[in-house]
């Protein structure tokens, strides 16, 4: 089994006028964050850090931010695209977890349901998913929210792989029968139609 470790960041601008998503979550409060997509900067660093950890790029790498196709997007999208790459690199998700740097509004009392959505969308159970938010003292970022993640993936085990390779021998033992039948065995033709032709001793010049 093989394990993968994957970090992600992403940073928005608080912007009024539009719905404030995170996590996938629609959140009352008056301003929401500025993007190419929806801004929701939660799945976009939980994107990247799926992506990182299969080695597969960036965010950018499949969505670039100067795409119309994108222009208002719903993250989740990102998000599936990632679960794809993880899934086909062979691997699944052991767990996620999370922190959330904004000033407002407060992530604590909504920690549990924004916990369950983001573990729906991800396909694991909301324990395996960690939620933290903090605020952003000293720093002078109080119109943006940022957010890190990290992911821990491992190898997906082949559980029918010992059946495989059981019924494949089994069809190389059946293959061997019939070579062996074919050609390593006398055979009786008089089921054929046909008789053995008997050995004349006057017939010998």
């Amino acid at each position: 089994m093989s394990m993968r470790i994957g970090y992600g960041f992403d940073s928005h601008a608080f912007k009024p006028g539009v719905p404030l998503i995170i996590g996938g979550l629609p959140i009352e409060h008056p301003e929401g964050l500025a993007g190419h997509s929806d801004g929701d900067v939660l799945l976009h660093a939980i994107t990247d850090a799926l992506l990182g950890a299969v080695s597969a790029g960036d965010i950018g790498t499949f969505f670039p931010p100067n795409d119309p196709r994108w222009k208002g997007a719903a993250s989740k999208v990102f998000l599936e695209t990632a679960l794809e790459e993880v899934a086909t690199a062979g691997y699944k998700i052991v767990n996620v977890d999370t922190v959330l740097v904004l000033a407002k509004p407060k992530i604590v009392p909504i920690a549990g349901e924004l916990r369950e959505r983001v573990a729906e969308l991800l396909g694991v159970k909301p324990g395996e998913v960690g939620i933290k938010a903090k605020t952003p003292e000293g720093l002078n970022q109080d119109g943006v929210a940022v957010a890190h993640a990290t992911v821990l993936l491992e190898s997906v085990k082949l559980v029918d792989a010992p059946a495989r390779m059981v019924a494949a021998a089994e069809v190389e033992d059946e293959i061997d029968k019939v070579v062996k039948g074919l050609v390593g065995d006398a055979h009786d033709i008089s089921a054929l139609g046909r008789k053995r032709p008997p050995f004349d001793t006057d017939d010998i010049t």
